[in-house]
């Protein structure tokens, strides 16, 4: 006989069969397309907010999204793997410590703010790494062979400048004693 997680867990992978739902965690601002039945027509609605509690629970999952509507904090619990849910896009991820942010609640305009997470690349090809590797040992050798050539220009340059120096005097100093004359 068959356990009732045992069923609930085949039944999560039938809808995720059908449907893509994303990874998002507490403190992204994510965009949840709800089915909206009028009569004989269906729509879709999309409700924009920041998700500030998330329930992992097989079949029984849930988020709850937060948005400010008119001036007034209004919040919705979906089921994550509910009928209603057409689509969810995550819009920005957010940064924070905790799992549930209840205390956004409490907070208006810049205090409820959450900054966001940087975006980092995950699951590069090895064959492609190692040939990476090998094209960046070739580049630091190519950049430090430049660096003892400019080293060898820059030395002979600077001998060339101070002898140059020593011969003429600078072109301001003339221009200076030229208006000068001028003026007398």
């Amino acid at each position: 006989m068959k356990n009732i997680e045992e069923i609930n867990k085949a039944n999560v992978k039938k809808i995720l069969a059908k449907k893509k739902i994303p990874e998002f965690f507490a403190g992204d601002t994510i965009k949840v397309g709800v089915r909206i039945v009028e009569g004989k027509r269906e729509r879709i609605q999309y409700f924009e907010g920041v998700c500030i509690a998330k329930k992992n629970r097989d079949i029984n999952s849930a988020f709850t999204v937060r948005k400010i509507s008119f001036g007034e904090g209004v919040e919705r619990t979906f089921a994550l793997h509910s009928s209603i849910i057409d689509s969810i896009k995550i819009i920005r991820s957010g940064k924070t410590r905790r799992a549930k942010l209840y205390y956004l609640r409490d907070r208006k305009g810049k205090s409820a703010r959450i900054a966001e997470k940087i975006a980092k690349k995950i699951g590069i090809d090895i064959s492609e790494n190692v040939s990476e590797n090998q094209l960046a040992d070739k580049n630091v050798i190519a950049e430090n062979q430049a660096k003892t050539e400019l080293k060898k220009e820059t030395s002979s340059t600077v001998v060339l400048k101070s002898e140059t120096n020593k011969k003429e005097p600078k072109k301001e100093n003339l221009k200076k004693k030229e208006l000068k004359k001028e003026k007398k």
